[in-house]
C-alpha cells in the first residue's frame, strides 16, 4: 500500500508541478512574444501530453513484464493514474492561484473557483487520458516482446 501511495503522489507532484511550471512559462512568453500565443499554447500542451504519455508507456511495459499473463490481471494503472491525475490538477490549480498573486507573473487572472473547476478539470484530462494510453502501448508492446520471445523460428519444433 505504500509504495502504491508512493507511486501515484510522485506522478501526482511532478506532472502538477510541470503543469504550472508551464503555465509560467507560458504567461511569461505571452507578455513579451504575444504574437506567437497559439504556438507557445500548443508546444506546452504538447510537453504535458508527451510527459504522460511517456510515463504511462514506462508504467504499461513494467507492468506487463511483471505480470506477463493479462488474464491473471496485474497492477490497478487505472486508479493509480487516476488518483495522480487529481492530485496532480488540484495541487496545480492552487499554486496557479497562488502565483498569479505575485505582481512579475502573469496566468491569466483567473479566479479559484476557475482554477478548482474548469482549469483543475481540464488537467486531469491532460494527465489522465494521456498515460492511460501510454499505459496501452507500453503493454502492448511488452506482450509482443513476450510474444516473440517466447515464439519459435519458422519450422523449427518448439
Amino acid at each position: 500500500m505504500v509504495i502504491d501511495m508512493n507511486s501515484w503522489v510522485l506522478r501526482a507532484v511532478v506532472l502538477g508541478a510541470l503543469a504550472v511550471g508551464l503555465r509560467v512559462v507560458l504567461g511569461f512568453g505571452m507578455v513579451y512574444w504575444p504574437t506567437h500565443g497559439n504556438w507557445m499554447r500548443i508546444l506546452c500542451l504538447v510537453a504535458l501530453v508527451v510527459a504522460g504519455v511517456l510515463w504511462g508507456l514506462l508504467d504499461g511495459r513494467a507492468d506487463r513484464r511483471a505480470n506477463p499473463d493479462p488474464e491473471r490481471g496485474g497492477e490497478d494503472l487505472t486508479m493509480r493514474w487516476l488518483k495522480a491525475a487529481v492530485v496532480g490538477a488540484l495541487g496545480s490549480a492552487l499554486a496557479s492561484w497562488l502565483l498569479d498573486f505575485v505582481p512579475s507573473i502573469d496566468l491569466g487572472d483567473n479566479g479559484a473557483l476557475f482554477e478548482f473547476t474548469a482549469g483543475a478539470a481540464f488537467i486531469v484530462l491532460m494527465i489522465f487520458i494521456p498515460a492511460m494510453v501510454g499505459v496501452a502501448v507500453g503493454r502492448f508492446l511488452a506482450g509482443r516482446e513476450q510474444r516473440k520471445a517466447g515464439s519459435s523460428p519458422v519450422g523449427v519444433p518448439a
